[in-house]
């Protein structure tokens, strides 16, 4: 399965060749209006008349320290000079949830996946009786549990090896799990299928996943070098690099994995929680390094595997990493 990959590399394009490859292509709803969204199933539906799915942000509000936020946005003036820019201001955003829910109840994609949280019944059924399957992210035995409990289909587990934003629903600073020992921890608290993530780069990767309980596994950085996603080209740049990976709230005030660079080496150590109000801080920052091609000051989200990510298409991804599945024997 395809992996959202929200902020760009999502594409009606990479979605449909998933699908059409014999997997579960995925179109990310993150920081797009319902509207874009309708735009791109429409364009996915044009492509393919396979399964897939549709991802969306759950929005979560935690309390942040204002004073600490403002304080960052101030900071990153110097960056938004750099590149000619003003910083964004930060705000909340409920990413237009229930015109986004309304959408997906009309359109019925296969898979309605949440992440960031989970929704309660009161959501989850609606999109069940009209035909969607309901998925969940969830990095840990206790989220596993929420997310059972509100009567999704299965459950997305994230290891610490994926590459972008936790799917934490608390973006809290505990050490993360390993994907294999999530697995196994998960497995004892649910029966529901659940669906491998983080670190899956090899056909043997997929493997393990399978025998460690999974139904499937879903891939993301193996995905951002195909033509069909929407990868920038400084980002692209990178992963033929050997930069190291870390988690980061500089960029989006929430932890996420991507390559290092200085704009995480400068601004990581005093950044505060608070997303998506630092997301939008930094869009405009991001959007102009990029424009002008310099990966030191974007988001260069990647998984620890991403050495292992090949220059294919997305359906040579599909069809190397089920190799050493009953599927693609």
């Amino acid at each position: 399965m395809g992996a959202p990959l929200s902020g760009g590399p999502s594409t009606p394009a990479l979605a449909a060749a998933v699908s059409e490859a014999g997997g579960l292509g995925f179109l990310a709803a993150g920081y797009k209006t319902a509207a874009a969204v309708a735009d791109e199933l429409a364009e996915v539906r044009r492509r393919t008349a396979r399964p897939f799915g549709v991802n969306v942000f759950f929005p979560v509000r935690e309390r942040v320290d204002e004073p600490a936020l403002e304080a960052y946005a101030e900071r990153l003036r110097g960056e938004a000079e750099r590149y000619g820019v003003e910083p964004g201001e930060p705000r909340w955003s409920d990413d237009d949830w229930d015109a986004k829910l309304e959408l997906l109840a009309r359109e019925r994609p296969a898979v309605v996946s949440f992440t960031f949280g989970c929704p309660d019944r009161e959501v989850v059924e609606p999109l069940r009786s009209v035909g969607s399957a309901v998925w969940c992210t969830v990095t840990s035995a206790a989220e596993a549990q929420e997310a059972a409990a509100a009567g999704v289909d299965a459950l997305v587990v994230q290891g610490s090896e994926a590459g972008g934003h936790r799917g934490s629903f608390s973006d809290a600073t505990a050490t993360p799990t390993r994907l294999l020992d999530l697995l196994g921890a998960v497995r004892r608290a649910t029966s529901l299928p659940l669906v491998a993530t983080g670190g899956i780069a090899t056909a043997e990767a997929v493997a393990e996943a399978l025998a460690a309980g999974a139904s499937a596994a879903q891939v993301g950085t193996a995905f951002l070098p195909t033509p069909e996603a929407g990868t920038s080209a400084p980002h692209r740049e990178a992963l033929r690099g050997a930069r190291p990976t870390r988690l980061t709230r500089a960029f989006s005030g929430r932890r996420a994995r991507g390559l290092v660079n200085r704009f995480m080496d400068d601004h990581d150590a005093v950044a505060p929680l608070g997303y998506p109000q630092v997301h939008y801080v930094t869009t405009p920052i991001r959007a102009a390094a990029r424009a002008a091609g310099d990966p030191e000051a974007i988001n260069l989200w990647a998984g620890e595997s991403y050495r292992l990510a090949r220059e294919e298409s997305a359906g040579e991804v599909v069809e190397r990493l089920a190799s050493k599945t009953d599927s693609g024997r």
